[in-house]
C-alpha cells in the first residue's frame, strides 16, 4: 500500500534567499534581476556620442600577455566603437588588445557572492588573476565605474582620480556625465511588468529615457491626444457654422414678419 510522506510544515522549509539562484561553485551567475537591470540600461542609454558599444555579461579580455584572463562586467559601455550591424559580426566577446579602447563606463550589480570583489574589499591571490576592481582601477583605467545594490537600492559612482577610484557624492537625481549628455540615477516605477527602483538613464531635463515600449505607448497617447484635439476643433467650427445658419434663419424670419406688417426692410438687415 502507497504511503504519502507526511507535510512538512512551511515555515522549515528554506526560502530563495537559502536556495538562491547562483551556482556556489560559480559565483555570480545572474538571476533574474541580473537579466531585466542591464537591458533596461541598454534600452535608455542614447549618449551624444556617434558610436557606442554595449556590452551586456560579455567577456572582457585585457591582457595580452595573459589571454585566459578576463573579467565578465553586468554591463559596460564603450565610446569610440560600434557593433557591427552583421549579425555573424556580432561580438562573441571584447578583447582589449583587438578593440584598442577601454570601457569609459563599468556597473556592476551587487550580489552576496560578488559584492566584496566589486566593491575593492579582496586581494589578489598569488598566482591567480588580478581581482576585478583591480582590473578597472589600475589595468583598464575605466573613468567611471557604478555599483548597484538592489537590496537596499543604494546607487554608488566612483570616479578615477589619478591612479585611484573616488567615490563620489551624488546629489538630486544621480550622477551627471557631460561626455553623454546623460545621468544615471535610481528610478522608481515598473519594467517587464515588475515593479521596483532601477538604475535608469535621464537626459538634460530631468526626464527618464523612454524605452522602445515606453516610448511606443507615448507616440500613441500623443496621436490620441492630437486626434481628440482635432475632434474638438471639427465640433467647434460646426457649432460655430450651426450658430451662423440659426442667426441667418432668425433675420429672414424677423425680415418676413416686418415685411408683413408693411415695413420696408430693405437697409435694416
Amino acid at each position: 500500500m502507497y504511503q504519502s510522506n507526511p507535510a512538512i510544515p512551511v515555515n522549515t522549509l528554506p526560502t530563495m534567499y537559502d536556495l538562491p539562484s547562483e551556482d556556489p561553485e560559480e559565483m555570480g551567475l545572474p538571476d533574474k534581476f541580473h537579466d531585466l537591470q542591464p537591458h533596461l540600461l541598454g534600452e535608455t542609454c542614447l549618449p551624444t556620442a556617434e558610436e557606442f558599444f554595449i556590452g551586456i555579461d560579455l567577456n572582457l579580455y585585457y591582457d595580452a600577455r595573459h589571454t585566459g584572463w578576463y573579467k565578465r562586467p553586468d554591463w559596460f559601455l564603450v565610446l569610440g566603437v560600434s557593433d557591427s550591424p552583421v549579425q555573424s559580426e556580432l561580438r562573441l566577446s571584447y578583447l582589449i588588445w583587438q578593440e584598442h579602447i577601454a570601457p569609459f563606463l563599468m556597473v556592476e550589480l551587487l550580489s552576496p557572492g560578488t559584492e566584496a570583489e566589486d566593491l575593492g574589499q579582496t586581494l589578489r591571490v598569488v598566482g591567480k588573476p588580478p581581482t576585478k576592481w583591480q582590473v578597472y582601477e589600475q589595468i583598464l583605467r575605466v573613468p567611471y565605474y557604478a555599483v548597484f545594490d538592489r537590496y537596499s537600492n543604494q546607487f554608488r559612482m566612483f570616479c578615477l582620480q589619478g591612479t585611484r577610484y573616488v567615490e563620489q557624492i551624488i546629489n538630486g537625481q544621480g550622477f551627471w556625465f557631460d561626455d553623454l549628455q546623460l545621468g544615471l540615477g535610481v528610478w522608481t516605477g515598473t519594467y517587464q511588468g515588475i515593479e521596483g527602483q532601477w538604475l535608469r538613464w535621464y537626459d538634460a531635463i530631468g526626464n527618464w529615457v523612454p524605452t522602445g515600449q515606453e516610448g511606443k505607448l507615448q507616440a500613441k497617447q500623443e496621436a490620441e491626444e492630437a486626434r481628440q484635439e482635432a475632434e474638438e476643433a471639427r465640433q467647434e467650427a460646426e457649432e460655430a457654422r450651426q450658430e451662423a445658419e440659426a442667426a441667418k434663419q432668425r433675420a429672414a424670419l424677423l425680415a418676413a414678419k416686418l415685411r408683413e406688417l408693411g415695413i420696408d426692410t430693405n437697409g435694416m438687415l
